[in-house]
């Protein structure tokens, strides 16, 4: 079917010639739609990656990959937990921690926080809040003096800055002569970090552990030890060899298990978008197929001249079809190689646009992720071009078995 012939006259066909400059000009038209659809979809997804990535890196950079605790929430003789984790050839890192719920009051401020009871010495092993910190370092938490690091957005809404004293109130009571009170003690806030999570910005505080233990009542016992993996994406097969070592109370859950619902509503929204721009795919198709039906008919007399000559209906298929083809071919290689030079370098041409209109696409004091992020990943690309390869070839088919009807003395009668 796709011989020389048709591939010379398919060619032919595509080019400009004096008397049919408007089917030329449809042609270039098909193209562009093509690309330009192409370009969208890499450049959009890449950019959703970005962001996937990013939030997920933010995420992780506070929350463990995976966790090993007590199933009655208290863990006693960690050390012995964390020296068997660390057995494991894909754990890179352990850390106690202590989670538990209070309330912040500074002045007339009162405010919900998430406390968390880390090592300072060991917990850069597992989590990024040391490289997170605004002020102060993860070192001033010492034991016995009752410091906090807040979140720079619960610090804000407290109104306090370093050295103030805030008062940490705890859903435990002491029975006193006086009745019931709820327990609590006074903090010096040693320090502030900046996640670019509001979840944990705006609730998260971190004590030493040894001043949860008493605080908590936890004598000797954590909530359980956080684990760091040497690849994230593996945590769901980690957790569950940890499982096979760790039998009788204890409780192993992972990262996906935790944040399961949010990177699932991410992923959906991903696949969303993908259809909707492969739409301005199926449309630029569509523009092809009357492309080419337009051609059809303005060939017909060639079309009747070739068949007296005695071409076959599957030549003059061959003819639009490799006419088609290649209007789709070029036009998804130009949108393939524009869509890659985009999303590989949009973290310099989104700075550049923002400095020549003189605005700020996203702003750092309304989004937490004030830069556009970009993740290429060559098999999407691979798979956007293919899927507008088969879509520009599948268009061509009705015009062409079109063009292949054509009966030459119908077509030459008034020539």
């Amino acid at each position: 079917m796709f011989k020389p012939l048709q591939l010379f006259i398919g060619l032919r066909y595509t080019r400009a010639k004096r008397r049919n400059h408007f089917i030329s000009f449809i042609t270039l038209i098909s193209m562009l739609g093509i690309a330009l659809g192409v370009m969208a979809l890499i450049t959009v997804i890449s950019v959703m990656n970005g962001f996937e990535k990013e939030l997920r890196e933010r995420i992780l950079g506070m929350t463990a990959h995976a966790t090993i605790s007590g199933r009655h929430g208290n863990l006693e003789n960690w050390e012995n937990v964390a020296t068997s984790a660390t057995e494991h050839q894909k754990v890179i890192g352990v850390a106690p921690f202590i989670r538990a719920e209070g309330m912040l009051s500074f002045n007339q401020q009162v405010n919900g926080a998430l406390i968390r009871g880390v090592l300072p010495a060991e917990e850069p092993k597992v989590s990024e809040v040391g490289d997170q910190m605004l002020f102060g370092e993860l070192d001033y938490l010492a034991p016995g003096e009752f410091g906090i690091i807040l979140g720079k957005d619960l610090a804000r809404t407290l109104g306090v800055f370093q050295g103030d004293k805030v008062t940490l109130i705890i859903p435990q009571a002491n029975v006193t002569p006086a009745g019931i009170i709820p327990r609590m003690r006074r903090f010096t806030v040693v320090g502030v970090f900046e996640a670019g999570m509001y979840e944990y910005d705006s609730t998260m505080a971190l004590i030493h552990i040894q001043d949860a233990q008493k605080l908590f009542r936890m004598p000797g016992e954590v909530s359980g030890v956080r684990l760091k993996l040497d690849d994230m994406f593996k945590a769901t097969d980690v957790t569950h060899e940890l499982i096979n070592e760790f039998p009788g109370d204890y409780f192993i859950s992972d990262w996906t298990y935790q944040h399961a619902n949010f990177f699932r509503a991410v992923k959906i929204e991903k696949i969303t978008m993908f259809v909707i721009l492969l739409l301005i795919v199926g449309v630029a198709a569509f523009n092809l197929v009357s492309t080419l039906v337009m051609a059809v008919v303005d060939k017909e007399a060639d079309i009747a001249i070739l068949r007296t000559l005695g071409a076959t209906p599957s030549t003059i298929m061959g003819i639009f079809v490799i006419q088609g083809a290649i209007i789709g071919i070029i036009g998804t290689l130009a949108g393939t190689a524009c869509g890659v030079m985009i999303a590989s370098n949009i973290e310099n041409i989104i700075p550049a646009l923002e400095q020549l209109f003189g605005t700020k696409f996203l702003a750092a004091d309304v989004y937490y992720i004030s830069e556009l992020p970009s993740d290429m990943k060559w098999n999407e690309v691979a798979a956007i071009s293919s899927i507008a390869m088969v879509l520009s070839l599948v268009a061509t088919l009705y015009p062409a078995w079109r063009g292949s009807r054509v009966q030459p003395a119908e077509a030459l009668r008034y020539e």
